[in-house]
This record gives structure tokens, sequence and C-alpha cells, in this order.
């Protein structure tokens, strides 16, 4: 049985990956609402990838007996400015649930609780990937000086993304 403080904290997290997802459903809208289609596309894929990572943690203390807690989400901004500017916000995020993430990480490690540890395992190398290609994304908007005939070819190629 995992801890109180350790199902508070998982519950936390729910919350947080809920509140990840409704923050890129927010720029998606902000982003299709600006005939950015491609960067709405891959943002709305971000958003229900978000929510199943809220998902599998909630599926995780249910298969171990224990009771999920939905916190209110807060609501999220609704204007991003240019796509770098959204972009930077994205990366920032990221980050922050990266840490959350790696403080869970190390709570789980210092109360023994290593069948969390091995669920959590999962997020921390899926946080890697997710930084990884923000950090992309990004590279490429600042490369091309937010030039709008670039924006649009990034645009482009967003909206190829596949649902992951």
């Amino acid at each position: 049985m995992i801890s109180k403080k350790m199902l508070a904290a998982l519950n936390k997290q729910i919350k947080e990956e809920l509140y990840s997802s409704y923050l890129y459903l927010s720029m998606s809208a902000y982003a299709d609402h600006q005939n950015l289609k491609g960067f709405a596309h891959w943002l709305r894929l971000q958003a229900a990838e978000e929510n199943a990572h809220g998902l599998r943690i909630m599926d995780y203390l249910l298969s171990i007996g224990q009771p999920v807690t939905l916190e209110a989400i807060d609501k999220p901004p609704a204007q991003f400015g240019t796509p770098k500017a959204m972009f930077e916000s994205v990366l920032k995020h990221e980050q922050k649930i990266t840490a959350f993430i790696h403080k869970l990480y190390e709570q789980a490690v210092e109360e023994q609780d290593y069948r969390t540890q091995i669920m959590l395992q999962w997020f921390v190398t899926e946080q890697i990937e997710e930084e990884e290609q923000v950090q992309e994304i990004l590279a490429r908007i600042e490369a091309v000086d937010e030039k709008m005939s670039a924006i649009l070819w990034i645009d482009k190629e967003l909206k190829k993304r596949g649902g992951d």
C-alpha cells in the first residue's frame, strides 16, 4: 500500500496533467483562431496526450486499490502571443512538469515505494521526450526569426503529426 502522502501527491499530479491538457487545448484554439492550423493540430494532439498521462496515473491508483480524488483545474490563459512566445511557454510548462515528476520519483525512492517508482519511470522517460520535441520546434521557430513565410512552413510540418 502506498503512503497517504504519496497518494495525495499522485492525485495532485493527475490535476497537473489534466491542467496541461487544458492549457494545450487553449493554445490550440488560439493557434487555430490565428489561422495556424498546423500549430493548432500539434497542440490538440499534445492536449490529448497530456489527458492520457492523467488517466495513466488514475488507472495506476485504481489498479492498486487506491482512491482517486480529482481536484479543480485552473482556467488556462487564452492569449499566447507569437508562435515563439507560445512555444517558449510550452517549454517552460514542460520543464515545470518534469520537476514535479522528479519530485514524485524522489518521494517514491525515499518511501521505498518500488511499484510507484516503476510507474513513474515511464513519466521520467516521457518528459525527456516531451522537452526534446518542444525544444526542436522552438529551435526551428528561432532559426527562421519568425519570418511569416517560414512560420507557415513550420505550421505545415506540424500539421503532419500523427496521433501518438
